[in-house]
């Protein structure tokens, strides 16, 4: 929320809430922010999940490797019949088919099975 919304809420001045973050800021207690947008903020481009199945004890290789392709926009840990949860994101089928193809050659990966978003209700 911004600073004035802030400040109303907590019932002091703006300059109060702003030095007060300054300060956080400054002994890096904050030491950064986030924007969260809205599933359908983003009606360009291509969202989609891929399970991923770890071979052996490959799995910090594989989150590597990952972690350094562009078009993961997520990468999460889970339980279960699959290793890892992968949230992809791309400008087109055709750059999303190249994602999942570089995905699909990362050594240490067994299986993947991806689904693509259609629509958000909630």
């Amino acid at each position: 929320m911004n600073i004035a919304t802030l400040a109303s809420k907590l019932g002091v001045s703006r300059g109060t809430v702003t030095n007060r973050l300054r300060r956080l800021e400054d002994d890096q207690v904050i030491v950064g922010y986030s924007v969260r947008l809205r599933p359908d903020a983003e009606p360009r481009g291509i969202r989609a999940w891929t399970n991923i199945l770890v071979e052996g004890n490959q799995t910090r290789a594989v989150i590597a490797s990952l972690l350094g392709e562009p078009g993961v926009a997520a990468l999460h840990d889970t339980n279960g019949r699959w290793d890892l949860l992968a949230e992809l994101r791309a400008e087109s089928m055709t750059e999303l088919s190249d994602l999942l193809e570089r995905v699909r050659l990362i050594k240490g990966i067994g299986n993947t099975e991806t689904s693509i978003l259609l629509a958000t209700f909630r």
